[in-house]
């Protein structure tokens, strides 16, 4: 046997200098034309609307949301934007540089999602055209040796091939196929809805992000706590905090006014679940417009108040005690009922009483007077927490301040907190802060004649309401159910093609071949053509055997449900 050996270092050297000493002109590598600029834009615009792209630019829109739920947003919640640059002095110049206190406002934002627009409607554009230029075509004729499909099947019949078309034509129009006559056989094709529920997917995403953009750019959203016996009218002064869209005017709101006639409130009386909600209902009068008629309805969580674009939802719920001041003469200075906060499950609320104009010192000054209140609804001896939510044992604990509120300061307050800054609390006769605890019609009297706190026989309760206006919500919620029915008939419809060839034998009977094939891998596809060559053998029998040997003439096939599915799980 011969051995190969490998060539010696001066044999290389030697075929490295014969090729240098060749005569023989140097190929040199195809150098690849410029593209220059109008090449580059096509590439681009090639490449942004392709689908790989459009997928892409989707990935990161999801990717570039994550820091808006994560991160405070100054659109949402400037104090804890503030609160997030105090504590994090180091991160929120960085964060500031990079928009992430305004993400959905930011430019890389904007970028991405006016990208993915256009992705998407330069993907949709051309496949539009396309998907109409099919519908307006006709399917395309048989191929030459239609056994050469993944499916296909074959049987001789007394039929003349003319009857057997006009059958074909007649059953596959039956189940839906858009079918005609091509030289001598049927072509068919259905399916046609899958590239429509392809497209109706992509145009409901487009619908969906434009809904998005819409309800972002001219949303409002405010709060309003409202007492029994109060109203509310949707004015930008009504509310109690508001935010908006960058594009949202006042004019935007809808006009209309509701007053809260009644709360319900039940709960668990027992068990391992007591105190929890069992119903949370507001009784509303409501009116649309300035002239509207009056209308009565209940307000219940996620079952809000809807007029227009705006929804009033009942989102929380306290107690309003009646309280009443009194200056040293007996004169009233203050008489309402205060809503009070919840600081727990069981309503223990807390808020503050402010009085101008209502004490004098030993020098004749006028100050201002404060009370701190601390309301539990269902008192216990011993507790200074509430032990149930209902309204079952009531105590107010009030402490009693007096000096300067800072209301004239300028600097905006907190209305159900008491800046104690410049304030003094009352001290009693021997000295003690001044403390007590009120039942209903119970009054404390304040010292040195500055006169008395009286907590009425009468505990008012208050709802909270959340009024979201947000444009568009229609159109999300219609392009979500349109995207999901698009994206249904993409996966579950397949477009699918068949063709019947009916010919005259060499012995003068009809020869019939049947074939399918589908746009993508179908499993059903031999078991359909197979129902179909059984309903078309009924309209044209298979022919008697002939002289000849059946095995000699592979066409005489008698059973038109044996469909070979010979090279289904090729291309």
């Amino acid at each position: 046997m011969s051995k190969t050996t490998p060539s010696a270092p001066e044999d290389q050297d030697l075929g490295a200098a014969g090729s240098q000493l060749s005569t023989a002109p140097e190929e040199e590598a195809p150098n690849p034309p410029a593209l220059g600029v109008i090449g580059w834009a096509r590439w681009f615009w090639r490449q942004l609307t392709s689908m790989r792209v459009a997928l892409l630019l989707l990935l990161l829109l999801s990717l570039a949301a994550i820091p808006g739920s994560l991160i405070p947003q100054t659109g949402v919640d400037i104090t804890q934007v503030e609160d997030f640059r105090r504590r994090h002095t180091g991160l929120a110049p960085v964060y500031d540089k990079l928009g992430l206190f305004n993400v959905y406002s930011s430019v890389w934002f904007s970028a991405i999602y006016i990208l993915l627009f256009v992705s998407l409607i330069g993907c949709i554009v051309p496949r539009t055209w396309q998907f109409v230029g099919q519908l307006r075509g006709r399917p395309p004729g048989a191929p030459r040796r239609l056994t050469r499909l993944p499916a296909h099947t074959t049987w001789r019949t007394t039929a003349t091939p003319d009857e057997v078309r006009e059958a074909a034509l007649a059953l596959l129009g039956r189940r839906r196929f858009r079918s005609h006559t091509v030289g001598d056989a049927v072509a068919a094709e259905k399916g046609y809805l899958r590239e429509a529920g392809n497209l109706a997917f992509h145009v409901a995403l487009i619908v969906m992000l434009v809904a998005f953009a819409w309800g972002q750019l001219f949303k409002s959203e405010g709060n309003k706590l409202i007492v029994e016996g109060a109203g509310f009218a949707n004015t930008l002064s009504q509310y109690d905090d508001f935010k908006s869209g960058n594009l949202f005017e006042n004019d935007d709101l809808e006009p209309f006014s509701f007053t809260l006639n009644r709360f319900t409130g039940t709960y668990e009386p027992s068990g391992p679940n007591r105190g929890t909600p069992r119903t949370y209902e507001a009784d509303l009068t409501y009116s649309e417009g300035a002239d509207g008629k009056e209308r009565r309805t209940t307000v219940e969580v996620n079952e809000p108040l809807q007029i227009g674009d705006a929804k009033a939802y009942l989102v929380s719920h306290g107690y309003a005690p009646v309280m009443t001041v009194r200056d040293g003469k007996g004169e009233i200075v203050f008489q309402d009922a205060v809503p009070l906060l919840p600081q727990d499950g069981n309503v223990t609320s807390s808020g503050v009483v402010r009085v101008m104009d209502g004490y004098k010192d030993a020098r004749g000054r006028s100050e201002q007077l404060g009370f701190q209140l601390w309301f539990l609804p269902t008192y216990a001896k011993g507790s200074m927490v509430s032990q149930f939510p209902a309204l079952i044992s009531p105590m107010m604990a009030v402490n009693a301040y007096h000096g300067d509120l800072g209301v004239n300061s300028g600097i905006p307050k907190n209305v159900y907190q008491l800046d104690k800054t410049h304030m003094k609390e009352f001290k009693d006769a021997k000295g003690k802060l001044l403390k007590k605890q009120l039942r209903p019609g119970d009054t404390l009297e304040l010292p040195n004649g500055a006169g008395t706190i009286t907590y009425e026989k009468e505990t008012r309760e208050w709802a909270g309401f959340q009024i979201v206006q947000e444009p568009g919500g229609g159109w999300a919620l219609a392009g979500s159910v349109a995207a999901i029915a698009g994206l249904a008939g993409s996966l579950f419809i397949q477009r699918r093609r068949v063709w019947v060839r009916a010919t005259t034998g060499d012995d003068g009977v009809t020869v019939v071949e049947m074939a399918g094939l589908g746009r993508s891998e179908s499993a059903k596809l031999p078991e359909e053509l197979g129902d179909l060559a059984a309903a078309l053998y009924e309209r044209a029998p298979g022919a008697p055997e002939s002289a000849a040997d059946p095995e000699d003439d592979p066409s005489s096939t008698p059973d038109p449900h044996a469909v070979s599915a010979e090279g289904a799980d090729k291309p």
